[in-house]
């Protein structure tokens, strides 16, 4: 027979009433908070997955968020550039409009201020920031202004490096260019070579661009093709100014005829005076404020007794040419922004998927079942009330109360 003290009996008592109610109070919790795990050691193997799910979660949150800023900035430098290629397509409507030689010298006065405008609007857009006042076109250097105007012409102060804002676990996201690589890495002539009316001819030449027909022949040296003329009778020879030696002589020349030598042809229309000369030379990178400065000159310089129909066409040739490199340059990068453009949105919405997926996989860990809870609630609150009767009727078993 085993006796129990009074001190044992309410002891007891209390311990299974406190029991009962912290079972209740966490029950309560759980359905206030609507969550299953109040603290790790209620389920410490959920409570470390959970862990790890919140912590992918807030990674692709924060991705989102650098998604959304690279989609801005993109967004802000396509505009620029659109704003750009427009520039240039106005640019070269009105050097064609140039070319007209039944315009007066005040018309042509006229354009060239146009062109100047131009030239200055041009630069302005290369310095165009993004939202956050960060330029677009500087390299790594956002706050260093990439272009400036000078007495000796533009000059870019950036540097060729590129921003880079990081989109997904694996993938980088390029939210700068160079303007560099943007504005002046244009090769000019037809890429490979540029040909070229000296300024003192005094013909009627005018020379195109040219093609190459024999790549492996290329030398990429320096030529100059010098016209004779003599008892009515146009010939050329032409010049490797690079080794100084004589290809040939006593060409004879037709307007238009093909002009051919060491892998390139081109052709001259018009009449070529007596020692006037044409060069040749391997493409270098020119940039578009050149090309612009360049074509102003021409343009400007063609005014009143110094007028040359001839010089003016080869010059606006030219510059034509050079405006058609650095367009494709121009939409060349637009191509790849809006690659960039598209990317974003597919890993947008990938991220915006995981991100569900996350939020069900901890809702799986974490919630709590309403249904199981509250009946659970239901339960313990008829244990509570019993431990709570028993011990009413526990206490009671004395003798005092028989006296």
């Amino acid at each position: 027979m085993i006796r129990l003290s009074t001190n044992t009996i309410f002891e007891r008592g209390i311990g299974s009433i406190q029991n009962q109610q912290a079972d209740m109070v966490k029950l309560q919790q759980q359905l206030s908070t609507g969550r299953r795990i109040l603290t790790p050691s209620d389920d410490p193997v959920a409570s470390a997955r959970a862990l790890d799910v919140m912590q992918a979660d807030s990674l692709n949150t924060q991705f989102s968020e650098n998604r959304q800023n690279a989609r801005s900035v993109l967004e802000i430098t396509e505009g620029t550039l659109q704003g750009v290629t427009t520039l240039i397509q106005n640019i070269r409507t009105t050097a064609l409009q140039a070319g007209n030689t039944t315009l007066t010298s005040k018309d042509r006065q006229s354009l060239a201020s146009v062109l100047r405008s131009n030239l200055d609007a041009l630069v302005g857009l290369a310095n165009s920031t993004d939202g956050t006042g960060e330029y677009l076109f500087s390299g790594y250097q956002g706050t260093t202004r990439p272009f400036s105007q000078t007495s000796t012409g533009v000059q870019y102060l950036g540097d060729q490096g590129q921003r880079m804002l990081q989109v997904s676990a694996v993938r980088q996201i390029p939210v700068s260019d160079s303007g560099k690589n943007l504005f002046e890495q244009v090769r000019n002539g037809n890429g490979t070579f540029v040909t070229a009316a000296t300024v003192t001819n005094t013909g009627s030449g005018i020379v195109d661009s040219g093609t190459v027909v024999a790549p492996a022949s290329l030398t990429g040296h320096n030529y100059e093709i010098t016209f004779t003329v003599a008892a009515g009778v146009t010939t050329y020879s032409v010049t490797d100014t690079t080794l100084s030696t004589t290809l040939s002589t006593g060409n004879p020349y037709t307007t238009g005829s093909q002009i051919s030598f060491g892998g390139l042809q081109f052709n001259i229309q018009g009449n070529p005076a007596n020692g006037d000369k044409f060069t040749v030379a391997p493409s270098v990178h020119q940039s578009v404020f050149t090309t612009l400065s360049d074509l102003i000159t021409t343009v400007a310089g063609t005014a009143g007794s110094s007028f040359s129909s001839t010089r003016l066409a080869n010059g606006i040739n030219t510059a034509l040419i050079n405006l058609d490199n650095s367009l494709d340059n121009i939409l060349g990068v637009r191509a790849e922004i809006g690659s960039h453009l598209q990317e974003v949105d597919s890993l947008q919405s990938l991220g915006e998927d995981l991100g569900v997926q996350y939020k069900q996989n901890l809702s799986q860990l974490q919630d709590v079942d309403y249904a199981q809870a509250i009946s659970d609630f239901t339960r313990q609150q008829t244990y509570l009330q019993a431990a709570q009767n028993t011990f009413v009727k526990t206490t009671q078993l004395s003798l005092f109360s028989l006296l």
